[in-house]
């Protein structure tokens, strides 16, 4: 242990409490934020809770652990976990379809129809900077208001950096109050023929410029993309403030996703100082992948030194031992030439270099194992470093450390030992 011991994570007394109804398991990419969102919702099912999982993984690793042949943007029941009348189920964020449910939702027929056909709209919906994000809020929201659920996990989006998530609605609003928007809208907001006429006097000069830049096709799409949102956009900020007050809400618990290396647990560090700042409720961190060792009171320099006593022994033995039967009366005479002793004398020297090549090999194989356990022990100390580091930082973070396996997780049997590991806290090496 370090030399600041940070507090466990209940993780069991988070998944049974009732007022827990969202865990949000956010963090940089790769660190394994969908495995923990896939354990801790089968564990809070067979725990008893009506739990759904929304995961924005493009890799469809949650579907396959879940033994499901796709995910969607509609949750599908997980076969194979109940407990206590408790139920899981999983879907993936369609960013594109969630978008298009927006529209249709809130413009009438003919509106929707002209939006979700327009071209600049396609490439926004398909792939704006931020949408993803902004989406997965969305869709946040939309479950929760559903009310079908208990508890709600959700995996964040694999971005760049862990703070996407919380920026993302915020960089979405300003896009739709930015002085390009406004100035496209302005003709349609004038109206008759003022609009008309500051269109084809007001704007002339911008739009000429404009559309050499984007081309005539492209601003036209676009004018008209902001002339069909125009009644929608008020919408869109709306439901972002809606979403983010109920991840302030004291019924949703962040879960800050790290692997004990320095580049995860400094985003990881952001984001808690992020959370804070924002008044978010912050249940701890995860540490994923953490190496460990049953042989722990063996140092990596006594390992090494050992390693090396085995080698410069296995040298000098070998020398020794070929001096000693020339010395000998084994086979050998004086003259050096092997053969000229009795048949007996031959067959005990063959014994003799039979065992000392046996001893040779296992104090190779011992040496090895012994450098491989200094590695692993070298390891476990940079991680422990740089745990450390982030423990001084933030001393009243609780934390579970989660034991590196020695495969992937593939199946609910993966997801339940990692769920186990989470709530029990499994040492590393156990």
């Amino acid at each position: 242990m370090g030399l600041d011991t940070p507090p466990v994570l209940a993780v069991d007394a988070l998944l049974d409490d009732p007022k827990t109804r969202i865990i949000v398991c956010c963090g940089s990419g790769g660190v394994g934020k969908t495995t923990t969102a896939a354990a801790l919702g089968v564990r809070a099912a067979e725990r008893g809770r009506k739990v759904v999982v929304l995961t924005i993984d493009p890799a469809r690793r949650l579907a396959q652990s879940m033994g499901i042949a796709s995910l969607d943007n509609t949750p599908r029941k997980v076969a194979g976990v109940s407990g206590d009348g408790g139920e899981l189920h999983a879907m993936m964020l369609d960013m594109k379809r969630t978008f298009d449910e927006i529209v249709e939702a809130h413009a009438d027929g003919e509106r929707a129809r002209a939006i979700l056909a327009n071209p600049f709209y396609q490439s926004l919906s398909a792939g704006f900077a931020g949408t993803q994000e902004y989406m997965a809020m969305e869709k946040l929201g939309q479950l929760r208001a559903r009310d079908d659920w208990d508890l709600i996990v959700v995996d964040t989006p694999p971005s760049r950096s862990a703070l996407d998530f919380l920026d993302a609605p915020k960089r979405l609003g300003s896009f739709l109050d930015g002085k390009f928007i406004r100035v496209l809208m302005a003709p349609a907001k004038v109206g008759g023929r003022a609009g008309m006429k500051f269109l084809n006097v007001g704007m002339s000069l911008m739009t000429g410029t404009l559309s050499k830049l984007m081309g005539a096709s492209l601003l036209k799409d676009v004018q008209t993309f902001v002339a069909a949102m125009d009644t929608m956009f008020g919408g869109f900020r709306t439901r972002a403030d809606a979403t983010f007050r109920l991840l302030q809400a004291p019924g949703t618990a962040f879960l800050v996703v790290a692997a004990p290396e320095p580049d995860a647990l400094r985003e990881a560090a952001y984001f808690v100082e992020r959370l804070a700042a924002e008044r978010m409720p912050l249940a701890g961190l995860v540490l994923n992948r953490v190496h460990g060792s049953d042989a722990g009171q063996l140092s990596a320099e006594r390992a090494l030194a050992a390693a090396e006593n085995l080698e410069d022994a296995g040298i000098v033995d070998q020398e020794s031992g070929k001096a000693g039967l020339r010395d000998s009366d084994t086979g050998t005479s004086d003259t050096g030439i092997p053969g000229t002793g009795s048949p007996s004398a031959d067959a005990d020297a063959a014994d003799v270099d039979d065992a000392d090549a046996d001893d040779a090999d296992v104090d190779e194989i011992t040496a090895g194992l012994l450098r491989l356990h200094a590695e692993r022990m070298q390891v476990i100390a940079r991680e422990q470093r740089t745990r450390d580091r982030f423990t001084s930082l933030h001393p009243e973070v609780a934390v579970a450390e989660v034991a590196a396996l020695p495969g992937d997780v593939h199946d609910l049997a993966g997801l339940r030992a990692i769920g186990e590991r989470l709530a029990t806290g499994v040492p590393a090496g156990a």
